[in-house]
């Protein structure tokens, strides 16, 4: 194991560079839905940049007075920044689910949550209640001409990209049944080579149980199912990114078990119920994308460790291949009794990005850690999925070791081995960074990073334009909302505009 320490300034360890309460009130919830102009700018939004920023994640903490028990119970809330000729529109508005309506009318929590969430009433109130909410809270995805808002337990909902309004469940031209799955992290393939160099969209739903059956699809840029396959693995899956490759779709199946009888009994969350096997390995899955091959599912073996997000995978030869993951030493067990904003951050590992180096030849797993600093949310440029990408892009901690809430930009040079960093510390918070290509553009990291800041000083949030090529100019312009934005998840850009 190879650790490389960043090109960076670093803090001492004893000194925090954040204060948890003011972390804790961006999970405050935000239930006006808003449309405006946004027009208190600092510095210049660039002319060249105009599309659309979508960006999904919970809004709402608390029903009927009870709190939910994790953030990822919320239900979602799309927010759309619309950019042209160097102003930019804002909007948010939640995701008119089934739930939503039902819960929002009848004052009350209707439905348990996957990650903790009980309904009132104790143990016998929940038990034997497998009926989840789908609340569409994780993604945001524009294809095919629909803006679908995405979470990985159940099917999408479309909404209008030009005022967000709910259009109802989408199921894909039929290709997706009732209740079926359909994950939040579809990757785009910018040059199919099994579509003549045509753009597609790849993804996957997961039917976990003692085996687990892992569906995957292949969509046309008009939305058509190019082909489908599916596989059973055996073992329980806990399994919500993948990293893909021209030939390859790719797989980590986290060392995680399941023990469903508190669920069942009413007494514990399914989240809850989940223990990181430290003991076991993770098994890394290697599925041909072509599903003709003779060469099938090859499982490969690495050590223990529990996987959120990859960055991107790619072929160094027609043997070895390469992915760049965010990757903790444990999972963080959820406790019933514990609100979720009481997180003792230095007490937890870290997540750090590493490479892991697969030889498909000789079956066997390396890896490398790219750096100390405590990071998620890993993005890269869109033309660069499946290949050998230069630059990553994370939301990460201000100092260089040890946990702590994310409040900086991080950018590493995977070719270079070193990395750069913004820090909006010490009170400012932020997510998943997006990047966007500038027109014309000839060099890999030739654009702009877009940061929405949780401004803890003023309780609102900001969104801040960097110029991903040199991360120390600071702020191109910083467009400050009129009020917060609680922490999301992920998003997309679009080059479309909808309003009129």
């Amino acid at each position: 194991m190879v650790n490389l320490s960043p090109t960076l300034s670093t803090q001492h360890r004893s000194t925090l560079s954040y204060d948890l309460k003011d972390w804790q009130r961006g999970y405050e919830s935000l239930r006006q839905e808003s449309a405006y102009w946004i027009d208190e700018i600092e510095g210049e939004v660039p002319v060249e940049l105009e599309g659309t920023f979508f960006r999904n994640g919970p809004g709402l903490f608390e029903i009927g007075g009870q709190s939910i028990k994790h953030p990822f119970d919320g239900d979602g809330m799309v927010c759309a920044f619309s950019f042209r000729g160097g102003r930019v529109h804002f909007q948010n508005r939640f995701v008119r689910t089934e739930g939503f309506i039902k819960e929002q009318a009848a004052e009350k929590i209707l439905y348990r949550g996957v990650f903790g969430t009980q309904k009132p009433g104790g143990w016998l109130a929940n038990l034997l209640d497998m009926q989840f909410k789908n609340i569409a809270n994780t993604n945001v995805l524009y294809w095919g001409g629909k803006l679908l808002a995405l979470w990985e337990g159940a099917e999408p909902h479309r909404l209008d990209p030009k005022n967000l309004e709910t259009v109802g469940l989408d199921y894909l031209g039929g290709r997706l049944k009732p209740g079926q799955a359909f994950a939040a992290h579809p990757r785009l393939d910018p040059a199919s080579i099994w579509d003549g160099g045509e753009p597609g969209l790849v993804n996957f739903s997961i039917e976990a149980g003692a085996s687990t059956k892992i569906r995957i699809y292949e969509f046309s840029l008009e939305g058509k199912l190019r082909r489908e396959q599916v596989h059973s693995v055996p073992g329980f899956a806990f399994v919500h990114d993948f990293a893909l490759t021209p030939h390859y779709y790719i797989f980590f199946q986290n060392p995680v078990k399941f023990n469903p009888l508190p669920y069942l009994l009413g007494l514990r969350g399914a989240g809850e119920c989940l223990d990181l096997q430290t003991d076991e390995p993770t098994r890394i899955l290697v599925i041909p994308r072509d599903g003709n091959s003779s060469q099938g599912v090859q499982i490969l073996e690495s050590p223990a460790g529990f996987i959120f997000h990859h960055a991107n995978a790619f072929e160094v030869n027609d043997q070895e291949l390469c992915v760049d993951s965010v990757c903790y030493a444990s999972y963080v067990k959820l406790k019933n009794e514990v609100d979720f904003r009481e997180v003792d951050f230095p007490a937890l590992e870290p997540g750090l990005l590493w490479r892991f180096h697969l030889n498909l030849a000789q079956q066997t797993v390396t890896r490398e850690c790219w750096g100390e600093r405590c990071c998620e949310f890993p993005v890269i440029h869109p033309e660069k999925v499946g290949r050998d990408a230069r630059y990553v892009y994370l939301g990460a901690a201000h100092a260089t070791g040890g946990n702590a809430p994310l409040q900086a930009v991080l950018k590493v040079d995977l070719w270079e081995k070193r990395s750069d960093c913004y820090s909006f510390a010490p009170r400012g918070y932020v997510g998943e960074p997006m990047f966007v290509p500038r027109p014309s553009a000839e060099a890999e990291d030739e654009g702009w990073l877009l940061v929405l800041v949780y401004d803890a000083s003023n309780h609102r949030s900001k969104l801040v334009i960097l110029d991903a090529q040199d991360l120390g100019k600071g702020a191109i312009a910083t467009l400050h909302l009129k009020h917060h934005i609680p922490y999301g998840l992920h998003g997309t850009w679009t080059r479309e505009y909808f309003l009129d």
